[in-house]
């Protein structure tokens, strides 16, 4: 059975099962050969080849993964693994050299890995990068640095603003969290001396999130200070609130900022993540000192709704505004920043075709940072290999199993045309995958010159 014929019986089976109708039986296929192996670094790195191999191996690049385990990944999930091989696709992944913000040598360990797979199976007849969260940003190095050896990428849920940018993001949220919301009080956002000092300042904050949420004033603020976080207002498992509707908004803001569903809270993972990024890098990566945040709130797609709430709550918010700006005292720490610029960061200098896919609510990986990735590419040059598709779901890296099929056949048809016509519009990866919308997400504000 072809590629394509897999996919449409893959993508025609919850179909069928709708309907009541039972699902076409056939013989099992053999079990994939799993290959394995240790780089000198010490990644380790798995490959799975099915039987009837299509020829295009994908090379994966997982996400964040605080440890202490550090096991090599070549999937997102099981049933992405099992829907991917039946479709004939082989796959391979490292762990990477180490757990956490892996980025000194992400990039390199996964050249390395598909240098080892092809040494065993010999060149596969498409290349093809795929990377999830942090691997998109991975993913993304990758497409800049790989062409001959890679023929095209496909980044989904990616941090492709880089490092700096979304640590500066995440501190313009902290800052007005910690301004607002606990005045007077020492709250530490950055230059952690240890993973608990990290965790207290979560927990200072949360509590006093839980605190605000009870009072008008409180919800207008928590909504400020989710504007520069790029806080969706949908939260898994909730309706996706109307246009117009700021209080329920704001209460998606705060459940996403809080725990969205998540083992642990976003809040949690930003600091102790940023923990983990001081301690790689040397020193503190981010910074606020000369932020203008009525300027900056004056560019983000929810400034009506923090107005209309703090008109409700009658409150000034030029006064939180200029106190948030003269209170912008953080500075960076320039080697910690110069490390990150050359191990962390994206320039848009692409060499190939490259496919981003963003679900339109993540509260880990904001969809505004499409727009700012797009610009880069722009800017560089490169936009007519990069199209990006947005999927009507919220979550982080929330995509079903169609919808990661899906991503994946449009980046293999787009290498083997040469071209994208309407490979990558909502309508044709609606044929594939129905969440498939089309989006324009709004400006991201944390983008920063060094």
């Amino acid at each position: 059975m072809t590629g394509s014929r897999r996919v449409l019986v893959l993508l025609l089976a919850p179909v069928a099962l709708v309907l009541g109708l039972p699902a076409a039986a056939g013989a099992q296929p053999a079990a994939p050969t799993r290959y394995q192996g240790t780089l000198p670094d010490g990644a380790t790195w798995i490959a799975d080849v099915p039987s009837d191999w299509n020829g295009t191996l994908l090379l994966y690049s997982h996400g964040y993964i605080p440890g202490p385990a550090n096991p090599p990944r070549n999937s997102p999930n099981q049933p992405t693994t099992d829907a991917l091989l039946e479709c004939g696709y082989a796959l391979a992944g490292s762990s990477y050299s180490r757990v956490g913000w892996a980025l000194a040598t992400a990039a390199d360990d996964q050249l390395a890995t598909l240098a080892e797979v092809q040494r065993l199976i010999g060149r596969p007849e498409h290349v093809i990068a795929i990377g999830t969260s942090m691997g998109g940003l991975v993913t993304g190095q990758l497409a800049e640095r790989a062409g001959g050896r890679i023929d095209g990428a496909l980044a989904t849920c990616g941090l492709m603003v880089g490092g700096i940018d979304l640590h500066n993001a995440q501190l313009d949220g902290l800052h007005a969290l910690a301004q607002l919301l606990l005045p007077g009080q020492p709250v530490k956002l950055v230059r952690f001396a240890s993973l608990a000092d990290a965790v207290t300042t979560v927990n200072q904050l949360r509590a006093a999130i839980d605190q605000a949420q009870l009072t008008p004033q409180g919800r207008a603020r928590i909504a400020l200070a989710a504007a520069y976080f790029h806080m969706p207002s949908w939260f898994p498992g909730l309706p996706k609130p109307a246009s117009h509707d700021y209080a329920a908004q704001e209460f998606g803001q705060y459940r996403n900022l809080q725990d969205n569903g998540l083992v642990a809270s976003p809040l949690f993972r930003y600091q102790t993540g940023r923990f983990d990024v001081e301690q790689s890098s040397g020193g503190n990566v981010s910074w606020n000192m000369g932020v203008d945040y009525g300027q900056l709130l004056s560019q983000s797609a929810t400034a009506e709704q923090v107005r209309s709430l703090y008109r409700d709550a009658e409150l000034d918010l030029g006064a939180d505004l200029d106190l948030l700006t003269s209170t912008a005292d953080v500075a960076p720490d320039l080697a910690a920043v110069q490390w990150m610029s050359r191990t962390s960061t994206l320039s848009g200098e692409l060499q190939m075709p490259v496919l981003s896919l963003h679900t339109v609510s993540d509260a880990l990986a904001p969809v505004q940072f499409e727009q700012e990735y797009g610009e880069d590419v722009r800017t560089a040059g490169a936009n007519p290999l990069l199209r990006r598709a947005y999927v009507d779901h919220a979550g982080h890296c929330a995509f079903t199993v169609a919808e990661w099929v899906a991503g994946v056949e449009t980046i293999r048809a787009r290498i083997e045309h040469g071209y994208w016509a309407d490979l990558a519009t909502a309508g044709s990866l609606q044929a594939l995958a129905e969440s498939y919308v089309p989006f324009h997400p709004g400006e991201f504000l944390g983008d920063r010159t060094p």
